[in-house]
């Protein structure tokens, strides 16, 4: 009984195995990336905190390339995490927590002091200038799929107002 011939026909076809593998592999890829919200967030940044303060808020730009919304967040910091608004209700700036903050496609969204942002609270520890704070942003795209990107926010002195520093730790993260 000849064995070699069985193995040398099976080397003609493996190179041939080997394309329509990587085609799958490279299709299914390319599908997997368009289902996804396609969310940039940029210049992801936390203020700082005195000592036994318990809470403080995460800022950032975000961006869905196909629109969706930004549903949930979470932290190692801290033992609740939450999406709020503050807004003016007859002459009283109030502070509330929304169910979500929707993303049009295409547009930045503004998560800032004053405004939308992420409310990060029972902190667990100081969180002080310079160092990185990681947050896992949940987003929802129009499709209902969710899809987690986890920054690294860069923590800002107490009196920072939003704007960007430049830096490792604040730049633009897409996914």
């Amino acid at each position: 009984m000849n064995t070699s011939r069985p193995l040398r026909s099976f080397r003609a076809f493996r190179p041939l195995q080997l394309v329509a593998v990587a085609s799958t592999v490279m299709a299914t890829l390319v599908l997997s990336t368009t289902a996804h919200a396609q969310v940039t967030v940029a210049d992801p940044w936390v203020r700082a905190t005195v000592p036994q303060q318990r809470a403080t808020g995460m800022f950032a730009q975000v961006t869905s390339a196909q629109g969706g919304k930004l549903v949930a967040a979470s932290s190692s910091v801290a033992d609740v995490v939450e999406i709020h608004e503050m807004a003016m209700d007859n002459n009283v700036m109030r502070m509330r927590q929304v169910a979500g903050l929707d993303l049009p496609a295409g547009k930045a969204v503004e998560l800032k002091p004053g405004g939308y942002h992420v409310m990060l609270m029972g902190l667990k520890q100081q969180v002080k200038e310079g160092e990185t704070v990681p947050v896992v942003l949940v987003f929802e795209g129009k499709d209902g799929k969710r899809e987690n990107v986890e920054v690294k926010a860069s923590v800002r002195a107490l009196a920072a107002q939003g704007g960007h520093q430049g830096g490792q730790q604040g730049g633009a993260h897409k996914h």
